[in-house]
């Protein structure tokens, strides 16, 4: 019996040593660090920075707890100072996390007691520490011990409306001593100070966001109403750092979340509805958006969250790390997103949770050094999260600092050694590409780009492959050209000569070839070639199955001739989808349209509405194809032309069948206009029709099905 109960103990002892271990060796499991690729699809990878610690405020030794915690900074001696706003104080932590001292009440420069009220901003410097006093409207400035040095009261300018509350809650100060604060009742912009506390202006300013409603009663409001309605539009900053050379980084959570949602989805490389900038002194925005997606948090707003948290990234604070990367922070996830310079996102984590690592309500971010510091304001205590950058953490910058140095060499070995554990991130095969490129290894650098599916700069690469190929073949490439030129213009001649002599032979029996000649006096002359398609059956029904499948074969090779810039990705689809794609939309309209017309008149048959509609299909194939064959020489910049010469192709066949159909059927324009849409709304009767037979059959099917299976098992 003692055997058992020792044996029942080690095991016991085993499992709860084993749970241990897993709640100290979970804590990078707590939360999953990621990426995301062009197409916004999530890219797992190792892990950049991992928890190292969750210290509250009892293990910082301090005499009360934080309470509703607010900003987060470091300064240059690594001491790291909270805004602790519940309980009216700044704390200075050391290095090591260890209370050495707070900021709360002090003797002003009137030789009156003092004290901070709210404070939710905390910066500092060289010399100072800077807080923001938010509930007594004010800046205050003390020396690295805690000692009083001044105030700064509000600023005043004729810029401010008179019943203007300033409330600084977050700020930075440039080498030059400036100072840029944020107030969360300010909509005009960041607010500039100099060093005596003088306003020199604003910088910045949100773009309002203005639906069409506002901007149809913009014009019936007084200026009175107009100025308030801009105020309660424009939005406002809600938190600001500053780079050590002296450009401003500020976030804002205060945007419309549809115009955000919209320009990440769009790729947008403005900032106007971005809720991170980059500024410089001047105030102009000037963030590199050179990534796949913008800089602005999470990218795959309802596919990636399986929770019900939705919408775009709520931002309320930003870092600065080592090598020019960036990091923001998301309250509405939990989550911080980290990027480069360029504006490409290097890794993502976060979440919410009980184990190591994860965060409860995220306040505000800090770097110190190889340390990323989240102040944490969860509960039932407010803790400070220590994570620890790791070997993967430090290859990533080993090749970003290698890029900004220009040691190229350097930055593909280490780029390679980053994808030797991260083979999912892009970035880094758009790192190795840029590095070739800028080696002048264009041809090598393709592969690369085009693993990352990176258009932009591929297209950049092959730019000059193509400057290189064209200096070797110019000549010969001019000839090919005016020889398509001349052979095009020859055949052009020659069908227009046959359907002019097909045209004085009256009634005589038509060869298949002029047949089909014809579509091309068609496609020029809609109402005369139309008519006699008709009347002199100029047409046949075998030249009509010859378009509509010369339709199908064009966008089948249109899905697998595109050139990179336009099909990055390699997708295709196969002959049977492209039939099902084109046949089927084309025979809904010429049995809709057939259905319609004989109710109201129409003069055509299904046989003359189906050679009508296929001869109007002809534009399709004569641009398309030429359009894809040409997508494999073009660059980013000129796809634009290529999908122009598509758009071009669909228009003149919608026109054609259009003219066709008023002339087929001898209506008016206005009348034709009118059973063209009627022929829109029966395709849909017909789709929904067929679909409701599908399922009635469906059900139909089961119900046999079960009835059969009933009197088997019965018997």
């Amino acid at each position: 019996m003692k055997k058992i109960t020792s044996i029942l103990l080690v095991i016991l002892s085993l499992t709860m040593l084993a749970s241990m271990l897993c709640v100290g060796t979970s804590g990078a499991s707590a939360y999953q660090t990621y990426t995301y690729s062009i197409s916004g699809t999530p890219l797992y990878s190792p892990d950049a920075y991992s928890p190292n610690a969750s210290i509250d405020s009892t293990q910082m030794g301090l005499d009360k707890e934080l309470k509703n915690p607010s900003d987060l900074v470091t300064g240059a001696d690594e001491k790291v100072y909270i805004a602790d706003t519940g309980n009216n104080r700044i704390v200075v932590l050391s290095r090591y996390y260890e209370y050495e001292f707070s900021i709360s009440s002090f003797i002003n420069s009137q030789g009156n007691p003092d004290e901070l009220y709210a404070p939710q901003g905390v910066f500092v410097t060289e010399e100072s520490i800077w807080v923001c006093d938010t509930k007594k409207n004010r800046l205050v400035e003390f020396d690295l011990e805690g000692t009083f040095k001044r105030i700064v009261d509000a600023p005043e300018s004729q810029l401010f409306k008179t019943n203007h509350v300033y409330t600084p809650v977050a700020m930075a100060i440039d080498q030059y001593g400036r100072m840029y604060v944020v107030s969360s009742t300010t909509y005009q912009g960041i607010i500039v100070m100099d060093r005596d506390g003088n306003f020199v202006g604003f910088v910045g300013a949100q773009a309002p966001t203005i639906s069409a409603w506002d901007l149809i009663w913009r014009r019936f409001r007084t200026e009175e109403q107009q100025s308030m309605q801009e105020e309660k539009l424009t939005t406002e900053f809600n938190n600001v750092t500053i780079t050590p050379d002296g450009f401003i980084y500020a976030t804002t959570s205060s945007i419309n979340e549809g115009s955000v949602a919209s320009a990440v989805r769009g790729k947008s490389k403005s900032g106007k509805y971005m809720p991170v900038k980059l500024l410089n002194p001047a105030g102009d925005e000037i963030m590199r958006r050179n990534g796949f997606w913008p800089p602005a948090g999470e990218v795959a707003f309802n596919t990636y969250d399986k929770s019900t948290v939705t919408g775009p990234s709520t931002i309320i604070d930003v870092a600065v790390g080592p090598e020019k990367t960036w990091s923001i922070i998301d309250s509405k996830r939990q989550k911080i997103y980290t990027y480069d310079f360029n504006g490409n996102l290097l890794f993502a984590f976060g979440d919410r949770g009980g184990l190591l690592g994860s965060i409860g309500d995220i306040k505000a971010i800090a770097y110190q050094n190889e340390t990323m510091l989240i102040l944490d304001k969860k509960t039932p205590t407010s803790a400070l999260l220590v994570y620890q950058r790791t070997g993967y953490g430090d290859l990533l910058l080993q090749a970003i600092a290698a890029e900004n140095s220009l040691d190229y060499s350097y930055a593909i070995s280490c780029w390679e050694k980053v994808l030797q554990r991260n083979s999912n991130f892009d970035a880094a095969y758009v790192g190795i590409g840029n590095a070739l490129y800028r080696s002048g290894e264009y041809e090598e650098s393709l592969k690369y780009y085009e693993t990352a599916y990176d258009t932009r700069n591929w297209s950049n690469s092959y730019k000059e492959v193509r400057k290189e190929w064209m200096s070797s073949y110019f000549i010969l490439l001019m000839v090919v050209i005016v020889v398509i030129i001349i052979a095009v213009l020859k055949f052009l001649g020659f069908a227009a000569k046959v359907n002019k002599r097909v045209s004085t032979d009256g009634h005589a029996r038509k060869t298949f070839g002029q047949e089909l000649l014809y579509g091309f006096y068609v496609i020029f002359h809609p109402f005369d070639g139309f008519y006699d398609l008709k009347h002199e059956h100029r047409g046949s029904v075998r030249a009509a199955i010859v378009f509509l499948a010369m339709t199908v074969v064009t966008f089948f090779y249109q899905s697998i001739g595109q050139g990179y810039v336009m099909n990055p990705t390699n997708s295709y689809s196969t002959i049977w989808a492209q039939c099902i794609s084109v046949l089927v939309p084309f025979f809904l309209f010429t049995v809709a349209n057939w259905c319609l017309t004989t109710l109201f008149e129409g003069e055509g048959s299904f046989k003359d509405i189906f050679i009508a509609t296929s001869y109007s299909l002809l534009p399709l194939p004569l641009l398309i194809i030429p359009a894809t064959l040409c997508s494999n020489w073009v660059t980013n910049n000129e796809a634009s032309l290529i999908e122009m010469l598509g758009t071009i192709a669909f228009v003149w066949a919608f026109l054609l069948i259009f003219f066709g159909t008023m002339v087929t059927h001898d209506y008016s324009m206005g009348k034709n206009f009118i059973t063209i849409l009627g022929t829109v709304l029966a395709m849909a009767c017909i789709i929904f029709i067929v679909l409701l037979f599908s399922m009635l059959l469906s059900k139909m099917v089961s119900l046999v099905t079960n009835i059969v299976t009933e009197i088997q098992f019965r018997m």
